[in-house]
């Protein structure tokens, strides 16, 4: 859930810090006093489109902050540990947005740098803002098989994940399929060019780390008159001529082994010269023997130089490591098979790919089964939402159009919402027959089912109520506070009904100061709150009666509380 706010220079708001609790929070004001602009930071915030129009005149940029009480939702916690997100001991969430003039935008989730597409998807978690926009989602048939499948998500997910990746199947080998059939030439020009390839990749006999040992034996074999000269000189160095070194250092050592018994100084010295006259003497013989065994050898020089072109050239055309050839070559033969395998089984293609689409109907028919049960537990959900909401003579109902042959990414299924609120009157499509009211009380018993089902911390409804009266307008109140026992909840209201049955009332209200409107916003005491609700009530002029009514209002709330 949401706990702070804090909005700098944005719109009409110089500054404003608001803290939100569990429950029911209401914000009640005059019309234009700025209570959406609340609902539009917030829904910056949490990643929606931002524009240089909602800063605040004479500033160069606004700053949105929000502290989100993290929720137990393994998928956010996953997202954001692989996107690199520190959780914080408390287990909180602080989102900051800052939107510049210049179009810029810096965004930050714990005070982690990232971009406004991350900022929507973890606050996709953290707050479901319900407006006007959602009663025009409502009104599109298109979303109405979206809104099915999040109701009966726990079934239908595995069931869709399914169906959508033998979807993925048939469609890239039917792509495969036509595009052979469109273009056979290019087809055949493309395996040979893949099996040349591979056959020259083959052929190379590439090793791993192969050609890191070849340069060193080529600079050998380039160097050998080189490294000869310097061998024999060691050698001659440590034991030619009356003056070799090895005899001189044996002259040393026994001289000082003659002494050593004398003091435990020359004892150590002979001792270090005896270990190097040793060390030596090994040299020695090691020099000898590599150089009795050297010999040049032309004809090996001339095979590395070969292989060492060898796997040039295959590093031109296929990578710039025998790592990268091999890699390459791995990728092109698995090219190649699924190729050949289309090209040695023509006689079968249509065949596998009939057998794919089965599969595909297959699953998409029981995924269209399991959303038709679906359907009937929504269409019960709903009645029920609705006959407490006044609508008890609606009926609801879930249509299925289910084609075979007109399949797509979600399904074989068209799907449509149905209803008829007068008795007698056939039932039509939502789009067309539903008012405003009557829309308003549809999405709000959706929202109810959803928000048990959905974990939503947050909800925002953001004058979901217009259009409605009376005993309606209690309903709606009842109803949104019953969702609150769920989720959080933040309303906007001009229903007094509504911000009757709130745990907490905030008041917006606009005023002028040093030439320029501001928008503000305060927690009301309980005294300060009869009269809002009575202004609510009864508009500008406000009487003992308003009062009284308004003070009714609150009582019956905490009641049925």
């Amino acid at each position: 859930m949401i706990q702070e706010l804090s909005i700098r220079n944005f719109a009409i708001i110089p500054s404003l810090s608001v803290s939100f609790h569990e429950g029911m929070t209401v914000l009640t004001g005059e019309t234009g006093a700025g209570k959406s602009i609340i609902i539009d930071a917030m829904s910056l915030l949490v990643g929606s489109r931002g524009s240089a129009d909602y800063i605040r005149k004479c500033a160069d940029h606004c700053t949105l902050e929000g502290l989100f009480s993290l929720p137990q939702i393994g998928e956010l916690k996953e997202y954001l540990e692989k996107a690199g997100i520190e959780i914080d001991e408390d287990q909180t969430l602080i989102l900051q947005r800052e939107l510049f003039f210049n179009g810029k935008n810096i965004c930050r989730i714990n005070g982690h740098l990232v971009n406004t597409a991350h900022l929507r998807q973890v606050g996709q978690y953290l707050v479901d803002i319900h407006g006007q926009n959602e009663l025009q989602e409502l009104m599109r048939a298109d979303r109405h098989l979206g809104m099915l499948d999040e109701f009966g998500k726990k079934k239908l997910s595995p069931l869709k994940n399914n169906y959508q990746k033998r979807y993925q199947e048939y469609q890239e080998l039917s792509k495969k399929v036509k595009q052979r059939q469109t273009n056979e030439k290019e087809f055949a020009q493309r395996i040979d060019m893949l099996r040349f390839q591979s056959e020259e990749i083959m052929s190379g006999e590439l090793i791993s780390g192969e050609e890191e040992g070849l340069i060193e034996e080529r600079d050998r074999l380039n160097n050998f008159q080189k490294i000869t000269e310097a061998i024999g000189t060691s050698l001659e160095i440590l034991t030619g001529g009356n003056n070799a070194t090895l005899d001189q250092i044996a002259i040393a050592m026994d001289t000082m082994l003659e002494i050593e018994p004398f003091d435990e100084r020359y004892h150590e010295i002979a001792e270090s010269i005896q270990n190097a006259y040793y060390l030596l003497q090994d040299a020695s013989s090691n020099l000898n023997r590599e150089l009795d065994t050297m010999e040049m050898d032309e004809e090996r020089s001339q095979v590395v130089s070969d292989r060492l072109e060898v796997i040039r050239q295959l590093k031109r055309k296929y990578g710039d490591s025998i790592e990268s050839i091999l890699s390459y070559y791995e990728s092109i033969s698995k090219e190649l098979l699924e190729a050949e395998a289309l090209e040695n089984q023509e006689d079968q293609l249509a065949e596998l790919l009939a057998a794919k689409k089965k599969e595909l109907l297959e699953a998409g028919q029981l995924l269209s089964l399991t959303r038709k049960k679906t359907a009937q537990k929504l269409e019960e959900a709903i009645l029920k939402q609705l006959k407490e909401l006044y609508m008890e003579k609606a009926q609801f109902e879930v249509k299925f159009i289910s084609n075979n042959k007109d399949f797509n990414e979600r399904g074989i299924d068209q799907v449509e919402f149905y209803i008829t609120t007068n008795p007698g009157e056939p039932l039509k499509p939502l789009v067309k027959v539903a008012s405003g009211g009557e829309l308003s009380r549809i999405m709000l018993a959706l929202k109810t089912i959803f928000a048990k089902a959905q974990e939503l911390t947050s909800i925002v409804f953001d004058e979901v109520d217009t259009g409605v009266s009376g005993r309606v307008a209690q309903a709606i109140a009842e109803k949104i506070y019953q969702i609150s026992k769920h989720s959080q909840v933040l309303c906007i209201t001009h229903l007094p009904q509504v911000a009757a049955v709130a745990d907490e009332h905030y008041f917006i209200q606009k005023s002028v100061h040093h030439e320029r409107t501001e928008t503000s916003l305060r927690s009301l005491t309980k005294e300060k709150r009869v009269q809002e609700i009575a202004r609510m009530l009864s508009g500008s002029q406000i009487t003992q009666l308003t009062l009284e009514h308004a003070q009714e209002l609150l009582e019956m709330a905490r009641i049925e509380k």
